[in-house]
């Protein structure tokens, strides 16, 4: 567990930023401090918040899974994370944020969409 990493992840993270800054997009921050559920980037002006989540430890429903090995724990533990992530959500909605989450495999497999989602949420 001490290889698992929760901001700067070669395979959520760092992509993402990439893509924001060939596509020119202007206006984030990156890990911004006293943020309800930590956000990987925010908008502050837009008021627009993006987590990229990891599918495993945020209960992907296409490629997540539970390990076979101490399962009542991880499946406990999963859980708990995926409730954790709804009350972010609904706390930051209340704050007036938009809230964007986008999949660990989202990014991998489908990086443009993820930006024209942003970029379409940014318009609104």
């Amino acid at each position: 567990m001490g290889a698992v990493k929760g901001s700067g992840n070669k395979t959520t993270e760092v992509p993402f930023r990439l893509a924001l800054v060939r596509n020119k997009i202007k206006g984030w921050k990156i890990r911004p401090k006293g943020i309800t559920g930590n956000p990987g980037f925010i908008f502050f002006k837009k008021k627009i918040i993006i987590f990229v989540d990891g599918c495993f430890w945020h209960g992907c429903p296409k490629c997540g899974h539970v390990p076979k090995t101490n399962n009542s724990y991880w499946g406990a533990k999963l859980d708990r994370n995926k409730a954790r992530d709804k009350k972010n959500n609904r706390i930051l909605r209340k704050e007036g944020y938009k809230v964007l989450r986008f999949w660990e495999h989202d990014i991998k497999n489908n990086l443009a969409k993820c930006i024209t989602l942003l970029k379409t949420g940014m318009k609104k």
